[in-house]
Parts: C-alpha cells; structure tokens; sequence
C-alpha cells in the first residue's frame, strides 16, 4: 500500500512498516520468490519488487524508512514578511490584477523564500495564519444575470451547440420581459435603467 507524504502514520505505525521491510529483506537472504514474501507479509508484490531492488543497490540500508518528508515550514519572520507582500497587492508583484488567487500566493512564497508548497498547503498556511478567501464586494451586473441564465440551463444536456444557443436566448429573453429580475442585478450597483 503507498502512503501520502507522511503517511498519515505515527511514529509507532512507520516503525511497524519498518520492521515489514526488514522481515522481507531476511526472506530475500533466504532465496523467496517476491509472491511468496508479499503473501507472507500482505502488501503487494511491487513493494517487495521495490525493497528488493533498493536491498540489491544499497543493502539493508536501501530498505530503511527515510521517515517522514515533513513539509516546508516559514519562518515567523518570513510569515510577516509575506503578509507585508500579500497586503502590497499582486499588481506590485506582476499580476494584471488585483486577485491573489492560491497559485499566484504559492509563486510568490517560491519566489521570496525558494520553498515550494502545493495549492492546498498554500491554503492551510494563509488559513493558519488568519487570512480567508477573498469575496469581491460586490457583483458585476451582468453576473447576475448570468447566474440568473445558467441555473435554469445548468442541467441542460444539450446535443449541439444549436440547441444550447436556443436554449440561452430563449432565457434571456424571458428576464427581458420581466425587468424586476434584472432590477434585482443592479441592486447595491449604484446602476439603473434609462426607461
């Protein structure tokens, strides 16, 4: 069975999976085919397959756990410096706008202290650390009319790009003859309609 980084396992867990290894490299020294050991020992034979060709490079030591990666941790001066960063705007850093979404925080952090997180341990460390997910303030009009056309097509399974085109024009113009839905849009936009 392979395990995430870390796997999940406590100290006393990887010592267990430890000794597993090391009772297959005794039956390797004592000639059994991979089958056999896998059965024995209950994981699958390209495990054995693997411990045996790290017993042959390296020898016993091949076998050994190399305990658990950890992940990369910053420093709590480089925590502030990167929130000194988050908060000058990804505009200084090269973005075209103003979003940090988590692959852009996950550059930066790459950039300013050559440590690499994954999109998801990127999220942990801003939510750790007292940051959340950005909501504009508010929403463009025409998003809501969109919302507004697409939750009625959303289930739709179009067989064409024909059908689905009518299918949206036929919802856009039921929301034309009923202007209080698009009314709803422009509420808190500071917008109106001339008419």
């Amino acid at each position: 069975m392979r395990y995430a980084q870390g796997g999940g396992l406590t100290d006393a867990g990887r010592a267990a999976r430890e000794r597993v290894r090391l009772q297959a490299v005794e039956r390797f020294e004592g000639g059994e085919k991979n089958r056999e050991i896998a059965a024995a020992l209950r994981v699958s034979e390209r495990s054995v397959e693997r411990w045996r060709r790290q017993w042959r490079e390296r020898g016993e030591v091949g076998v050994l756990s190399k305990g658990s990666p950890g992940r990369p941790r910053l420093s709590d001066r480089q925590i502030a410096r990167l929130e000194r960063e988050l908060e000058r705007g990804p505009l200084v850093h090269g973005w075209t706008d103003q979003r940090w979404a988590l692959a852009r925080v996950k550059a930066l952090i790459g950039r300013l202290f050559q440590v690499s997180y994954t999109v998801e341990g990127t999220w942990r460390l801003l939510k750790r650390h007292g940051w959340s997910r950005q909501q504009p303030a508010r929403r463009a009009p025409q998003e809501g009319i969109w919302s507004l056309v697409k939750c009625d097509i959303g289930n739709l399974a179009a067989a064409n790009l024909g059908q689905l085109t009518r299918a949206v024009k036929h919802k856009l113009k039921q929301i034309q003859y009923r202007p209080h839905l698009v009314d709803g849009c422009l509420a808190g936009t500071g917008l109106a309609l001339d008419g």
